[in-house]
Formats: C-alpha cells, structure tokens, sequence
C-alpha cells in the first residue's frame, strides 16, 4: 500500500458485524463479537467497515493476481503462460480458453467477489441508517455518505468483475442476514446492470471529487464513481454471451446506455483540477504505480490498494509474476507475454511501446540489463521490478505492494469518444480532441497542440472505431481491460483468429512488411537503460556491432513458443465466459451452469 488507508483495518470490524448478522441462522452467540450496534456506531467504526469491504479486491485471490493476470488474457496482444504443462487445470488452461468448472483456480476468487458483495451490502445497510446519517453535524453527514457512496461503488465494481467473466449470477443485492433464502437462481445480468447505474447515480451525488477531500486514488472519490457508471454502461450497451439461446447478443436500448457512458465521461473531463492526463505516460508507471506513490495529476481515477497484513491476501505479485526477471533469470515467473503482433502495432515514433514492452531481464542490484529476450520472449513492462527499488532486482520477494489501476483518465477520453461516435454516427470535434491528446502523449507532443502528423481527422463511423479499438490496444494493453472490450465488442474470436493468422505469417516471414524486418537485434551489453543497434522496423545492422548481445529476432519460433498455445482452446459462444465453479454449483440447487459448460 502506498499511503492512505489500509484496506486491512477494517477487516475485523466487518468479519465482526457480518458473524453478529448471522445469528438467526446459527442460533450460536459467539464468544467475542462486534455486532452492528457497535460497529456501525459512529464514523470512525464504519469507515473500517468500509475499509473491511475494499479488502476482497486485494490479495492473491483479487487483483494481486488472479483477477489481473489469469482471468484477463489471452487476448489480441498479450498471451497467458504458456509452455508446460498444459493442459494444467489451473492458469494455463483459463488463458487459452481450456477451461472447466473444476479448475483450481476459479473457486478463490469466485468467492472473494462474493465476499466483497456481501461486505459491501453490510454497509449499504446499516450507514444509512446511523442516525447521524441524516441528524448529525455537516461534518458528520458528508463523511457517513461519503461512505455510504464507497459502498455502493464497490458493490459495483465486484458485480462488474462477476459479471463479465461469468455471466448472469444471482443478485444478492441485500446482506445474507436479511434473506429468508439464500438459494438463489440467476437473475438477467441487465436487471442487475439497471441497479448498479441506478446506484452509482446516486453515489456521485454522496462521494466528493478528489480535491474537495484530498483524497488519494486510493479511495474511491467522485470521478472513480462516474467512471465506473460509464464503463458498466458500455457494458450494458455492448454484446456479452447470453443463455437460450446460447449466442453473443448486444444489450437492448444501446443508445440510452452510450448516452451515460458521455454524460459521466464528459462530467469527468471537465473537473480539470481533479483530473486530468499526466503529460508523460511512462511516468504514470515508473514514477507512480512502480515508484509507491500518488499520481499528482488525478490520471488514475482509483486504483486498488496493495501491500498490507499477509501478502497473498493484502498485496499483490504485480512485477514478479510478469514483467522481466530479475538476478539474470532466476527471479520472477514472466509468465505474460507480449505477442509479436502487438509490438509491431507500435510505430516507431511511439514511446508507449517501450514502457509495454520489455526485451530484457535485470542482472543486479544496480538495475543492469542484460540476458535480453527475443520477439516471441517479450514480456510486459507497465508493472516491472526495476523500476521499483533496487534492492528488488536480486529479491526472492513475490510480494511488491504495486497497486491495480482500476480506471485511468485516458480510458475515460476513450470511452466518451466511443460513445460520441456511436450516438452521432460519427465523431464530433470533441471526440476528435479526446482520442488525439492521447495520441499526441504517446509520441511525447503537446497535448493541446494539433498535429496533422499524428492527429485523426475526416473518418467516418466505422473509420473511427476501428481507430479507437487500435488505441484502446495502444494506451491501456496489459490494464486487464482488452478482452473484455473485445467482447462487448463481439470481437474476441474474430481478433483472436486474425492475431494467430498474423502470428503464422510473421514466424514465416512470408509477405511485407515482415520480411523487410530484422532475424536479428543487437542490445548493448552493461548498461541500465535499454540500447539497441540498428532498428526493429529495418533489416539488420551490418556488420555486427562488438559489446552487443544477438538476440535471435523475427522468425519461425514464434510457432513453438506462441502459436502452439495462444488461445489454443477457444470455442465461440462458449469460452467469452467461465465456468462457474463445481463446489458452489454443488452448494447451490438452483444455481446452474450454463454457456455449453
């Protein structure tokens, strides 16, 4: 955790409250408990309440891991672990769409959410009903509804994360103590969406804006609260895989829900105090998210808090499971690799590719570089040891404290340039102005400063969203986000067999531009910042450059090393989803198991 609250404090007041609520169906009085008397008492109690219901997001179970780095790929730029053994039942089997309900790695997070849901619905119910919460000081007031929108927030995000990786659940939307059965059938995830909005409509109203609390990213402030309501809106506008029939199917009204997702983007866009784009992007992730620090800028909307209690439930493995290894190769899994395909989506004047992609591990302490990788070896950059600290590049730790950006301002540009152009069958100068400072950032331009060389201009509909799915793969790659975008998109199997296509023809180098590009790379030896002879987009240097490393470059490993595995199981209509896991099916008599699974 970097700086302002552990989501660990509040752990035991609401473990406390929620074995107190379960009384009626226990009959067992335990022997040392907080009910919700005492817990929901006064502020400083149901802030660690709160803080108790942001915990599930954490830990190896939430986004330390699972939730970030196993259930979100493959997609059209990165890959999933890959090589031995697979099939595994466990992460490699969800990366390449070879899942089933038995795997191992379903049940724990599965469960967390659930656990956060539960959580969260404790104080959804209970702060409201504080009587400070509508007698008390002003003071009093706004920090129980700031509180009370946290809630609501979080509620959200975890029936986001539900939702979109398993389709329609039941909808717990009240505490478990509360219900007269808890065997609960699924409910039509738009029903469930329909509440969400409604909630995080009416969280902006009880959350401040960042710099009215000084608050940090963090804690969920305002612009987090109108973020969330727009992407869960795009979900709701977008195709998801749907029961009987079995088949993608885009949600109804869309227009209504593309309407939210720019009102609230808009909104956002115009608290320029709160938030606005860092004018360098590798500084987002080596100066802040790697740095364990505050982005100043307000550019990261909310991020989860990482590092605190036990590592595998409060932290996260961001940096040692993927990004570069460190002591040479023996430290770090690099379990994420970075396709080809999506290297080379990078031109060559854009800086974001580098902080993406990394072709090198670190040898020591110093943050030398050296045992560099090769095309179909690269690996992910945003969250990497050596940008963290030092003493991390010879560390056995797994545990790193990065925290998960959940939304940065430059999706949120996106987004409302995705729903501008899909409500005026086109995009207006304001999408135009959105999707262009991003561009601009990425090649280190002003951003207020109009560029013919890099800006868009003069596409139509269609133009325009196929330029904004390229941007969406350029600014945010490796943020979790990809393949879930693919699939309200309805583009998952599509980008996936055109990915593997390119894979094929760039392993044989068959056709332009591929066979003008470069079998070998030359990187200098005992240097701590990244240099290279010659140019990834020409062919090779000649001659061969002394106190260089060859790297084997662009050629036919990419079959055995990608192409064997990369999305090796994926069944269209089926493998948008997971399973649900076989102990809660088991658990549940009316919970079943759908989507050909």
């Amino acid at each position: 955790m970097k700086r302002s609250a552990s989501y660990i404090l509040g752990i035991v007041a609401i473990a406390a409250v929620t074995l107190g609520s379960c009384k009626k169906y226990l009959e067992v009085e335990p022997i040392s408990s907080f009910g919700p008397e005492f817990v929901f008492d006064n502020a400083i109690n149901a802030e660690k309440a709160v803080l108790g219901a942001y915990a599930p997001m954490t830990g190896d179970q939430g986004y330390g891991i699972r939730l970030s780095m196993y259930y979100t790929y493959d997609d059209d730029l990165m890959m999933g672990q890959g090589g031995t053994p697979y099939p595994d039942n466990e992460r490699r089997d969800i990366a390449h769409y070879n899942v089933n309900a038995n795997n191992t790695q379903l049940a724990g997070p599965f469960n967390q959410l659930w656990l956060g849901v539960e959580r969260a619905n404790l104080c959804i119910y209970y702060i409201p009903r504080m009587p400070e919460y509508t007698g008390g000081t002003t003071a009093q007031q706004a920090k129980l509804k700031w509180l009370h929108g946290e809630a609501l927030t979080l509620r959200a995000q975890y029936y986001l994360e539900l939702i979109r990786n398993w389709g329609d659940l039941p909808a717990q939307l009240e505490p478990s103590f509360t219900q007269t059965d808890l065997y609960k059938g699924k409910t039509d995830r738009d029903s469930i969406y329909e509440v969400l909005l409604k909630d995080l409509q009416l969280a902006a109203t009880l959350v401040p804006w960042r710099t009215q609390a000084s608050a940090s990213s963090e804690r969920i402030t305002q612009g987090a609260v109108r973020a969330l309501r727009a992407r869960i809106a795009l979900y709701r506008a977008g195709y998801s895989l749907r029961r009987s029939p079995v088949q993608m199917v885009r949600g109804s009204d869309p227009n209504t829900y593309y309407q939210i997702a720019k009102d609230e983007c808009n909104t956002i866009m115009q608290q320029t105090a709160d938030h606005k784009l860092n004018t360098n992007f590798r500084s987002v992730f080596k100066d802040y998210i790697c740095g364990h620090a505050i982005e100043p800028n307000g550019e990261i909307l909310w991020e989860v808090a990482m590092g605190g209690g036990t590592s595998a439930l409060g932290d996260s493995k961001l940096g040692y499971y993927n990004g570069p290894r460190g002591n040479g190769t023996s430290l770090g899994n690099s379990a994420l690799t970075v396709l080809p395909s999506y290297f080379y989506m990078f031109d060559s004047t854009d800086l974001r590719r580098d902080v993406m992609c990394v072709p090198y591990n670190v040898t020591n302490a110093g943050g030398t570089l050296g045992s560099f990788r090769t095309l179909q070896t690269m690996v992910d950059g945003k969250f990497r040891r050596d940008w963290i600290a030092p003493n991390v590049n010879v560390s056995a730790a797994q545990y790193f404290g990065l925290n998960w950006p959940v939304i940065r301002m430059s999706d949120v540009m996106l987004m409302y340039a995705e729903a501008d152009n899909e409500l005026g069958n086109g995009p207006s100068p304001a999408a135009y102005n959105a999707i262009n400072q991003i561009r601009r950032r990425g090649r280190g331009k002003p951003l207020a400063t109009a560029d013919p060389t890099i800006d868009l201009a003069g596409l139509n509909k269609a133009q325009f969203f196929d330029s904004l799915v390229k941007e969406r793969a350029l600014e945010l790659g490796g943020e979790g986000i990809r393949k879930y975008d693919l699939i309200r998109w309805n583009l998952l199997g599509t980008k996936l067999a055109a990915t593997k296509a390119q894979l094929q023809v760039m392993a044989a180098r068959s056709a332009a531009p591929w066979n003008t590009y470069p079998t070998t790379m030359y990187f200098l030896n005992n240097s701590t910042t990244l240099t290279y002879a010659g140019s990834y987009y020409k062919p090779n240097v000649t001659p061969a450059p002394s106190g260089h490393s060859s790297v084997a470059w662009l050629g036919t490993a990419i079959n055995t090393t990608i192409v064997t595995y990369y999305a090796a199981g994926f069944t269209a209509n089926k493998s948008e989803l997971l399973p649900i896991p076989q102990a809660s099916i088991d658990a549940n008599r009316n919970l079943k198991q759908d989507y050909g699974y």
